[in-house]
């Protein structure tokens, strides 16, 4: 049985549930501020901080950046995320501890040393880090120095992600993101030599002049410096919403044959040098805390991806940022302007949210064990909520489908994806999601005005 038919573009890749076209203006900053007020004060929260800056476009990128090759519009990006972090800390019932932050971009190791180091000086300040805490940062290898690295060691980071993408000159060229392998195996050591000893690679295969064997170069370039782990995203090309990929010319683009190819040898690889499958598209060492956490079964997803945290509580800081507060989500403006405007105010920046309720509740948990175990106990995550699991497996039409087809084992409640069908997970997941019509369409009232950054994150990482 062929699977083409379930690789649907239009399926999330469900980092939340519901997703972000179902956020609305209905839940606000006044929602905000309550969720806050009503944190439990001695469960452990995760902070992720958006810093939307890079001193040059990469093409394939369908992230909302700034480009500047100047320091001042970052300075005052700083500023208004340090009055953030003041404005959600006095909402909160006192200084809530913290088990993981993570700085994401953009280019997050464009902030300068010294400001970094008083960032995280008023931080710990205005949040109680615990002894165990992951600090996470995203960095670019072409941009980094060694007093960045410096600060980063001094300011207590222990994870860092390095973009790579390929190591191939050509594939480089062709998305304008030249880095070589010495960039990279520099920065790595330089990391390493500083105590930042967790290092994580994202690759991404589908690009243009890609073929298998670079993809394979590039994967065994990358498992020579040995990172924790490695993030095999494919690309995809949607010129007419990401308005970067036009400089891409579509002629020298993989097909959707040669790119299954180019990850099944990129996957084949990784697990050959000793590293284990994880979800979807991670691989990990095997004792990584992701390879860890799903040995255990508490492997979670977030909007930020796969993760071993189990907060219940993620707080974004900056502009576009996503958090899930108390009874639902909500989101920052999502344009840098907007977002300082409203901090300047003294006011939050949030634009929009959503209130779950119990049937999405028990949707999302199902979802959430689908896309992390390609499995679930859809009796057990029902009782567990109070909910009837006939309910949920009577309606879901698409799980019949892709029974009958062979892509999932249907029996007693428990649906499993089977192995060599792993890549059509999201039309497993869809099967229980309560926005989608059985052809996978949004039928949701609300009308999405424009991409948001999860939509242009999702199309990034498109593997149909």
């Amino acid at each position: 049985m062929q699977t083409t038919k379930y690789r649907e573009a239009g399926l999330p890749w469900y980092t939340i549930y519901p997703t972000v076209s179902e956020f609305s203006g209905a839940v606000g900053a006044e929602a905000y501020e309550e969720w806050l007020r009503n944190l439990p004060a001695d469960d452990p929260v995760s902070l992720y901080f958006h810093v939307p800056f890079c001193r040059s476009a990469c093409w394939y990128c369908g992230f909302p950046t700034t480009i500047t090759r100047h320091d001042a519009p970052i300075l005052n990006y700083v500023a208004a995320l340090r009055d953030e972090i003041r404005l959600v800390s006095e909402r909160a019932p006192q200084r809530l501890p913290v088990s993981d932050m993570h700085f994401g971009g953009g280019t997050p190791s464009l902030i300068g040393p010294a400001e970094f180091l008083a960032l995280m000086e008023f931080l710990r300040r205005r949040f109680a880090l615990t002894k165990t805490a992951t600090v996470a940062v995203e960095i670019d290898p072409r941009t980094f120095t060694a007093e960045m690295v410096e600060a980063l060691g001094a300011a207590g980071v222990n994870r860092v992600s390095l973009g790579v993408q390929s190591f191939d000159p050509i594939v480089q060229k062709a998305i304008n993101r030249v880095q070589s392998e010495a960039q990279t195996s520099a920065a790595v050591e330089m990391l390493r030599r500083h105590g930042v000893s967790r290092i994580n690679f994202d690759l991404i295969f589908g690009l243009p002049h890609q073929t298998v064997q670079s993809c394979v170069e590039t994967a065994r370039a990358a498992v020579a410096m040995r990172p924790d782990r490695l993030a095999v995203f494919g690309y995809a090309h949607i010129p007419s919403v990401v308005k970067n990929q036009r400089l891409i010319e579509e002629a020298v683009l993989p097909g959707s044959a040669a790119r299954a190819e180019q990850y099944a040898a990129v996957a084949a690889t990784l697990i050959a040098a000793g590293y284990r499958e994880i979800g979807l598209d991670h691989f990990a060492l095997p004792d990584d805390e992701l390879a860890l956490a799903q040995k255990t079964g508490r492997l979670r997803r977030n909007s930020l991806g796969y993760s071993a945290t189990t907060c219940r509580t993620l707080i974004g800081f900056g502009a576009s940022a996503i958090g899930r507060v108390g009874e639902g989500y909500v989101q920052n403006e999502v344009t840098r302007d907007s977002y300082i405007q409203h901090i300047a105010a003294g006011r939050l920046a949030t634009s929009k949210g959503y209130r779950l309720t119990d049937d999405d509740r028990v949707r999302a948990a199902i979802i959430e064990r689908l896309m992390c175990d390609l499995e679930a106990d859809v009796q057990a995550i029902c009782g567990a909520h109070g909910s009837d699991p006939i309910r949920l497996l009577d309606s879901a039409e698409r799980l019949a489908m892709l029974a009958e087809d062979g892509i999932v084992d249907f029996e007693n409640g428990f649906v499993r994806v089977r192995r060599e069908h792993r890549f059509v997970i999201r039309a497993v997941a869809a099967a229980f999601d309560a926005f989608l019509d059985r052809d996978g369409r949004k039928h949701s009232p609300q009308v999405r005005a424009s991409i948001q950054p999860e939509a242009k994150l999702d199309a990034l990482r498109g593997l149909s």
